[in-house]
């Protein structure tokens, strides 16, 4: 299940819930924005705060994002771990 986190610049943030993997917390996020036809995208893993997948964005939106997702992550990994924002 994916979570809304927020949206800013009309890129939207969403997360999963916590999970494990390889015996190691994760949770996977992934920005996305509105484009004729579709959506850019980008998807990343906490708590590395990296990408593994991303279209659209150019080189200096992917460091702003990756800014964003460092700054967040404590939160985001807080709500994951809850379920979302809205139940945490």
């Amino acid at each position: 299940m994916k979570y809304y986190y927020s949206t800013v610049n009309n890129v939207v943030l969403t997360h999963s819930g916590m999970f494990y993997e390889n015996h190691s917390r994760r949770v996977t996020v992934r920005f996305e924005r509105p484009v004729d036809g579709g959506f850019d995208f980008a998807e990343g893993m906490l708590p590395e705060c990296t990408f593994y997948k991303h279209a659209g964005f150019n080189e200096n939106e992917i460091f702003e994002l990756l800014d964003y997702l460092r700054c967040n992550s404590p939160l985001i990994w807080e709500y994951a771990q809850k379920g979302g924002g809205n139940n945490a």
